[in-house]
């Protein structure tokens, strides 16, 4: 896995932060609480995250629409290993 897409929640919130400029973002990682569930591993890189995301790109948007962008966003580190992504989206009030 290349280090350059390796799911840290760095690396997520600098895709997103690019992609999407959100006006709040927290990407927390929640991998040490799956040890031993299906996805986690011990490569020393996260499998399971939550993000909070804040965006214009977002107005007008219906949830799943918002949730898609993320996922679009951040599709080369799913495709890497990234197991599982809780997304919390708002529109910029």
């Amino acid at each position: 896995m290349s280090s350059e897409l390796s799911p840290t929640a760095d690396h997520l919130s600098a895709r997103l932060q690019e992609r999407l400029t959100p006006t709040s973002l927290k990407v927390i990682d929640e991998s040490h609480l799956h040890a031993g569930h299906i996805g986690a591993n011990a490569s020393g890189v996260g499998t399971h995250f939550r993000v909070h995301i804040t965006s214009p790109f977002f107005t007008g948007k219906s949830r799943v629409a918002c949730h898609r962008l993320v996922y679009d966003a951040l599709r080369d580190f799913i495709d890497q290993g990234l197991h599982a992504l809780a997304i919390e989206t708002e529109i910029p009030t």
